[in-house]
């Protein structure tokens, strides 16, 4: 049962949402402007706040689905829903959809902390706004968060969830591996920024 629910939420976070609506809305191939990505800060290039907030809903919300319905399939097994918000992030940055090209996944990340532990996002949240506000770089406020929330998660005594979390977590750091070249070498545009 545990293989089903692995499939279904890794083919539910493989739906591109940012690409569906921006082709929906006449805007063309998302992956061809700025920088190819399918997520909302992509979509948001395209000068439609309503379709970037439509895609940050749904990439955050397919994750959120994946994990409630793994909670009532598994009977409320923490290992069902750490192994569905572990293969909807996956999806998500790797979709069969599109090659296995996906997004970086912080939506994704978001929904994921939110529907296995509320509390979780909370903290998630201001790791997030505060690295944003104090340094203005997105990619280096995601990437604390990232670091940060496995061991929120095992400090909390949610060990089977901290390892869906560390999952996700070693996934952000793979999938923002320019962004840390980057800002490492000065060039990472800050947050409002072109």
């Amino acid at each position: 049962m545990i293989l089903f629910v692995a499939i279904f939420s890794y083919l539910l976070g493989s739906v591109p949402f940012g690409l569906v609506l921006t082709r929906m809305a006449g805007l063309g191939d998302i992956r061809k402007i700025g920088s190819g990505n399918i997520g909302a800060t992509n979509v948001l290039r395209t000068g439609r706040k309503d379709l970037a907030l439509a895609t940050l809903l749904l990439d955050a919300g397919k994750a959120g689905i994946a994990v409630v319905i793994a909670r009532i399939v598994g009977e409320g097994d923490p290992s069902f829903a750490a192994v569905a918000g572990a293969s909807a992030f996956l999806g998500h940055c790797f979709p069969v959809f599109l090659g296995f090209k996906g997004g970086k996944g912080v939506a994704t990340y978001f929904g994921t902390i939110l529907a296995l532990w509320p509390l979780g996002l909370l903290v998630a949240a201001g790791l997030w706004l505060a690295t944003a506000a104090i340094f203005r770089f997105s990619s280096l406020a995601a990437l604390v968060t990232a670091a940060a929330m496995p061991f929120v998660f095992l400090g909390s005594g949610r060990f089977t969830l901290f390892l869906g979390v560390l999952f996700m977590s070693l996934l952000i750091f793979v999938r923002h591996r320019a962004n840390i070249e980057r800002l490492m070498d000065g060039s990472e545009p800050k947050i409002g920024k072109k």
